[in-house]
């Protein structure tokens, strides 16, 4: 099967290189402020020229969205805006110019309604000190070097790993393996080189097939299995609080950036802002491995998995928890779980988010009218059975993964039960699973 994956590698950059990159970058910029700039011009133009009552057909011509439409306006104004255009890579103009057409895009679908999602904004201008330099090739001579330590990439010349590139190496020789492009950033004070390659993997089978988890996520312990098993949360965010309280203070005694007078910061202010980003580099490192090393190692050894459709966004809400969510990375968990699935040749499936599994007893299916977060000992008053409600949680998920292959094509539709139970009394039980295939 075919899949589309990213292999991403730091850069051990000369001062020279550096400065050819953020050369690129800063044209990418330019290229995308300049489109910008005209749209929004043309866009005025034509709202300004409806309100004096001209007819459409003689408002001024509009200008095209797409990357074909910004990059000819660019080639043909481009000898005037941007004099010194031979020195850099066309690809750098082209990665701003098709940056503001996917923004445009997506405003004009979340305004009409066709963009699935939160509301996306209209696309703002690209500062010089607050952008992250990036710029993506697609076209040109991209390869890895024999001795695979080295990258050559058009205009930027061979460029030095830091990390040897072996695994995209022995892929790339053996033609399972495409480059499709590559993307040099910088985060927080590295560089680095993402590969986006389009990979031929071998079909794999779990290593037990017939095996159905539910997994349930949460603070206290990071993942609750319908096994048993207990994966414990590493609280790296935590852990690290303390150092980054201090790096923190450090900071702010020193003298930054003040947009109102435009100061510009000191060296040893950007000094201590290297510090701290950093230590909020080493949080974010610690927290993706361990999270990659957890869905691998379900998605190898599981069929089937079953997991909530939680409201990451509203939990966040929670100013007491906030923190302790987000350090968790509840959304990352799932995200990787049902791409991995795919790869492994499981399957991945949703519980519904109004789906009671903490309120449900797994032995019998009484479901509680209240469970309070406090309780973390499920006590089922029909049946007298005592569990660990995270525990419980993980039993009726997995339990769902029988009623979706029942149901065919969907989830069983739940007959004769209330929309929510009383405070009194038990009602009838109604599983109302709502799972959904991912993939």
């Amino acid at each position: 099967m075919k899949a589309v994956q990213a292999y991403r590698f730091a850069l051990d950059l000369t001062p020279g290189q550096e400065r050819d990159v953020l050369a690129h970058a800063g044209a990418a910029r330019v290229a995308h402020n300049w489109a910008l700039a005209r749209a929004k011009a043309v866009m005025d133009q034509r709202t300004a020229e409806s309100s004096y009552g001209v007819p459409g057909e003689l408002l001024t011509p509009p200008l095209s969205w797409s990357l074909a439409g910004l990059r000819k306006a660019w080639n043909q104004a481009k000898p005037q805006v941007a004099p010194w255009w031979p020195e850099v890579s066309k690809e750098a103009f082209n990665t701003g110019l098709d940056a503001l057409a996917r923004g445009l895009k997506n405003w004009a679908g979340s305004r009409t309604g066709t963009r699935a999602g939160r509301p996306v904004g209209f696309p703002r201008f690209k500062s010089r000190r607050r952008t992250t330099p990036s710029v993506r090739f697609t076209t040109g001579s991209i390869r890895v070097e024999p001795d695979r330590m080295h990258v050559v990439l058009p205009r930027l010349g061979r460029l030095k790993l830091h990390e040897s590139a072996r695994k995209l190496a022995r892929r790339l020789d053996l033609g399972t393996a495409r480059i499709m492009s590559a993307t040099v950033r910088r985060d927080r004070g590295r560089w680095h080189v993402s590969f986006t390659v389009e990979v031929e993997r071998a079909e794999h089978i779990p290593a037990r097939p017939a095996s159905v988890v539910g997994v349930d996520v949460g603070i206290k312990t990071l993942a609750v299995l319908s096994t048993g098993e207990l994966i414990d949360n590493p609280r790296h965010l935590v852990a690290a609080q303390q150092r980054m309280r201090s790096l923190a203070r450090a900071l702010s005694r020193k003298t930054g950036p003040d947009r109102r007078t435009g100061r510009r910061p000191s060296k040893r202010w950007e000094q201590a802002a290297a510090r701290l980003g950093g230590a909020h580099t080493r949080v974010s490192n610690l927290r993706r491995d361990g999270l990659h090393k957890l869905t691998t190692r379900l998605t190898r050894e599981h069929h089937t998995i079953v997991v909530e459709d939680l409201n990451v966004t509203g939990m966040l809400r929670n100013r007491r928890l906030a923190r302790h969510i987000a350090d968790a990375g509840f959304a990352e968990i799932r995200r990787q779980l049902a791409y991995k699935t795919g790869w492994n040749g499981g399957r991945l499936l949703i519980a519904d988010r109004w789906y009671a599994s903490s309120k449900t007893c797994s032995a019998c299916g009484t479901v509680k009218a209240k469970l309070a977060l406090s309780e973390r000992e499920y006590h089922c008053q029909a049946c007298g059975l005592i569990i660990d409600r995270d525990r419980n949680a993980a039993l009726n998920l997995a339990a769902l993964a029988a009623q979706f292959d029942t149901a065919g094509s969907g989830p069983v539709a739940g007959r004769g039960a209330d929309q929510k139970p009383r405070t009194r009394g038990q009602v009838a039980t109604k599983r109302q699973p709502g799972t959904t295939p991912v993939g």
